[in-house]
């Protein structure tokens, strides 16, 4: 270790390039959305929660028309027994429900996931035949997980103002969502499904009367035939004629519902007896077992899954970029406001402008427009110019669930985390031991330390999520005192070094001295989180990654403590002007190059105001008083510098705290920026104060302490029971007292205010959501789910702070969602308080004199970084 630390006092131009190397990895593997321009970027996958979910495959099998019973006893059992063979298998679990079965297969920890699939299809390939009935074929599921649902979707009609518009029915909007969205999105990098929810298939109908097979003597399975046979293309051979080869085929694809009406079913007299004759044929709805709706309307819409193991939050930007590039393609047509004109009228503006034909027939009967014609002058006009009872609409993709939000909310976390942590850091250097040097090599450990992790997440495969980055969270006061234990003894020993001596000596002696205390203390640390790391089953895809990034961390605050901060220390110490030193630390810096050195320090001062003032003024006026104090600080007095010295650390702590306050907002953000720095200031002043009233006066308190040990030693040990009562309860801990006890009212009254902390194995997340999950009759007909659907999403959407209700009955047309007719799904998106970015960073707008918000000309909120936030809730709501 100490020849460690030599090297790299030694050596700094390796360390400096070891340093950027680091820099630009963990940059490069950083989950933040950061634009590093040419930088290539390769970042750790990022999800807001971590993945609980068993390692599962799941045997989908569709049986439709048979009731459970019945795919239970033909199809779920004999599947479910067949599969228990399967090498690594842990657990199989299986569900019935009507039409459909679903075998969940849970294989051990250890199995890799794709290893399993392969596994599960070469036993369904294996199957013996005629072990399940005709027409139910099983097969595997997406490779994703429950989780995997990051992004949801539903499509509607919107006018050129982004406005909704109708004009489109459930069927329409299902159809697009079907054979067009679904398979573009299918193609985007990450995605593993893309599955469908709401609105209509359409089908072709054939209703038999019973009376007309009668009557012709024809079965239902003869018109069952015909039916199948007229919608099939027949091949044959090729022929030669004249030199030429022909391939003849025979073309049967059903185009109509005539094609349809007029297949043969049978042959009497040589009279054909068509379809048409026995059964009436139309367009209709297949029968459906999910439903959808926004609003308490109907609606369709699609569900996007993330591939297991893909980054979740590419796979949302990927998904994002592939729907803005739908946007153009997507189906328009022009609507009319009938209660507004007639057709008559519509009828003579169209003559009036050349738009011909103006409807879809010409028998005068039809208010169907003519699209083309309407569409291609519409394109060719100003919308001002158009008629007020003409609109256009344009079906348009609207997310409902989005992951990506909730995602940059978590990141955002981590970032303004360690943002306060380094600026409370700042404070507390600058303040305790008035050395704005030490406040910058310590702040520059946790940057740091960061990167490092995020290279170590990337290495072992850890994901980002609220737990893993909640790690690097908690590490981060280990970081700073890992930094304030080197760099105070640093200081230390420079100040007692002797008059001439080498400062890279006296470096490395300060370093060398509480190098193996430090490690140590954090190898301590992360030996005592050895017991999660080999927590297994939900605790341990919970907590492991916790473990593993504060591992990272701690592991990272050393490196940079030994290799990173004792030559930075010696850069800064012998370059900073003497101005910013204290008076002992000058004895031993030996400078032959300090005026050229403080030239060049007070052009670089000068320059940074020059380029700050476009963006802050503020900054710009302390740069430049930083810069004329350099310039002219050997003219000033010795009190005027040593003065100099305490007033600009003073300064720095109250800037730092106003940015702090700025940052934290801890009174809420109804109070002003003031109010809140003032709060900040009384409550670390308060604790600063306190401790280093503490330090003055240790040598006292420990005296009195050893001369009054069992007094002292009552009141930890009145902590201890204090804080077991509140962990576990009063009750419980007084469990073993007589009966007697337990009746006297003082005890019940102590019991009542200590009943025990609450337990939840999961954190708890604000989304900004609700997922609201009540269940009806499980006899109750999709209609009368539906319509409870309705009137539920309806009641929820007309709450003012409510923007977004999207409802979901039933399942979608994927093995990840079993869900029955009877279990509604609400998920209710609600205003943020404030006005916010899509970070969740409170956004600010201008505001006058009296407080009262600034509009553009188009009545807009103007942005302002000093203005004041805008609430959205009503003023009752909190």
């Amino acid at each position: 270790m100490n020849k460690l630390i030599e090297f790299c006092l030694n050596q700094k131009l390796v360390v400096l390039i070891l340093l950027a190397f680091t820099i630009g990895w963990g940059v490069r593997v950083a989950p933040f959305d950061w634009d590093t321009g040419k930088l290539p970027r390769d970042p750790v996958a990022v999800d807001a929660i971590p993945d609980l979910g068993d390692n599962q495959q799941i045997v989908f099998t569709e049986y439709m028309g048979r009731s459970p019973q019945d795919v239970e006893d033909q199809v779920t059992y004999p599947l479910t027994v067949s599969l228990l063979a399967i090498p690594g298998v842990e657990e199989v679990r299986s569900y019935s429900m009507f039409g459909l079965s679903y075998v969940y297969l849970i294989f051990k920890e250890d199995v890799d996931y794709y290893w399993s699939r392969s596994r599960i299809l070469e036993k369904l390939n294996s199957l013996p035949a005629g072990l399940l009935p005709a027409g139910a074929t099983p097969a595997l599921g997406p490779d994703a997980t429950g989780l995997g649902q990051v992004y949801q979707y539903y499509l509607e009609g919107r006018d050129p103002d982004g406005k909704p518009a109708p004009g489109w029915n459930p069927e329409e909007l299902r159809s697009i969502q079907d054979w067009y969205i679904r398979y573009a999105l299918m193609g985007v990098d990450g995605v593993a499904e893309v599955s469908s929810v709401g609105g209509f298939v359409k089908q072709y109908q054939v209703e038999v009367d019973p009376l007309k097979l009668k009557a012709w003597d024809v079965t239902l399975e003869q018109v069952a035939n015909a039916v199948r046979k007229s919608n099939r293309e027949t091949g044959a051979r090729n022929l030669a004629i004249n030199g030429v080869e022909y391939i003849l085929r025979g073309t049967g694809y059903i185009t109509s519902l005539d094609d349809i009406r007029n297949a043969v079913i049978d042959v009497r007299d040589n009279t054909p007896v068509t379809v048409a004759e026995v059964a009436t044929v139309q367009l209709g709805p297949d029968m459906r077992r999910g439903v959808i709706d926004v609003n308490g309307a109907d609606a369709a819409g699609g569900i996007v899954v993330a591939r297991y193991g893909a980054n979740p939050l590419e796979t949302i930007k990927n998904t994002k970029t592939r729907i803005s590039e739908l946007a153009a393609s997507l189906p328009e047509k022009v609507i009319v406001d009938w209660t507004k004109t007639t057709r008559q009228k519509v009828a003579d503006y169209a003559q009036q402008h050349g738009i011909v034909p103006a409807f879809g027939d010409n028998t005068g009967a039809s208010t169907e427009l003519n699209q083309d014609a309407w569409l291609a002058w519409s394109k060719t006009q100003h919308r001002a110019d158009w008629p007020q009872w003409m609109n256009t609409s344009k079906v348009t993709i609207v997310s409902f669930y989005d992951r990506s939000g909730l995602i940059a909310e978590t990141l955002n976390t981590l970032n303004e985390a360690l943002y306060q942590q380094i600026l409370v850091a700042i404070i507390v250097v600058v303040i305790m031991v008035l050395q704005l040097r030490s406040s910058v090599l310590i702040s520059s450990m946790l940057p740091l330390a960061v990167l490092i992790a995020f290279i170590g997440m990337k290495a072992f495969g850890v994901d980002a999520n609220i737990v893993a980055l909640s790690g690097i969270a908690i590490a981060i006061g280990t970081l700073v005192d890992v930094g304030i234990v080197l760099t105070e003894n640093i200081v230390k020993r420079v100040e007692e070094a002797p008059p001439g001596s080498n400062l890279s000596t006296v470096i490395y002696q300060a370093v060398t001295e509480v190098a193996g205390a430090v490690t140590t203390s954090v190898m301590t640390t992360i030996v005592s989180f050895l017991p999660v790391l080999v927590l297994s089953g939900e605790a341990g895809r919970l907590y492991r990654p916790l473990a593993y990034t504060k591992t990272f961390a701690l592991a990272a605050s050393i490196v940079v403590a030994l290799t990173i901060i004792p030559p930075l220390a010696h850069f800064l110490m012998a370059t900073l002007p003497r101005w910013l030193k204290s008076d002992k630390s000058t004895r031993i810096m030996a400078t032959p190059f300090a005026l050229k050195r403080r030239h060049l320090i007070t052009i670089l001062l000068a320059i940074g105001s020059g380029i700050s003032l476009g963006f802050s003024p503020t900054l710009a006026i302390v740069l430049l008083a930083l810069a004329a104090l350099n310039a002219f600080h050997s003219r000033l007095p010795e009190r005027i510098q040593k003065t100099g010295r305490l007033g600009l650390n003073i300064a720095t702590a109250l800037v730092v705290g106003w940015l702090l306050a700025k940052n934290w907002m801890p009174l809420g953000l109804d109070s002003t920026v003031l109010f809140n720095f003032l709060f900040v200031a009384i409550i670390i002043g308060g604790l600063l104060t306190s401790f280093k009233c503490f330090e003055l006066g240790y040598t006292r308190i420990l005296g009195w302490f050893l001369e009054h040990k069992a007094l002292f030693l009552c009141l930890p040990l009145a902590m201890l029971i204090s804080a077991l009562c509140i962990w576990q309860g009063f009750g419980e801990v007084s469990s073993k007292l007589p009966q007697a006890v337990k009746n006297n009212r003082l005890y019940q009254d102590i019991d009542r205010k200590f009943p025990g902390l609450g337990k939840e194995f999961r954190p708890s997340l604000d989304e900004g959501s609700f997922l609201v999950m009540p269940t009806i009759s499980p006899h109750a007909s999709i209609e009368e789910a539906a319509d409870t659907l309705r009137t539920l999403d309806a009641r929820i959407a007309a709450i003012p702070e409510v923007y977004q209700v999207v409802g979901k009955i039933g399942r979608a047309e994927s093995a990840l969602d079993p869900a029955p007719i009877s279990m509604i799904e609400t998920i209710v998106n609600y205003s943020p308080e404030f006005r916010s970015d899509a970070k969740g960073r409170v956004l600010r707008f201008k505001t006058d004199d009296h407080g009262n918000y600034v509009h553009d000309e188009r009545g807009g909120l103007i942005p302002d970084e000093d203005g004041k936030p805008f609430r959205q809730w009503r003023p009752h709501i909190r």
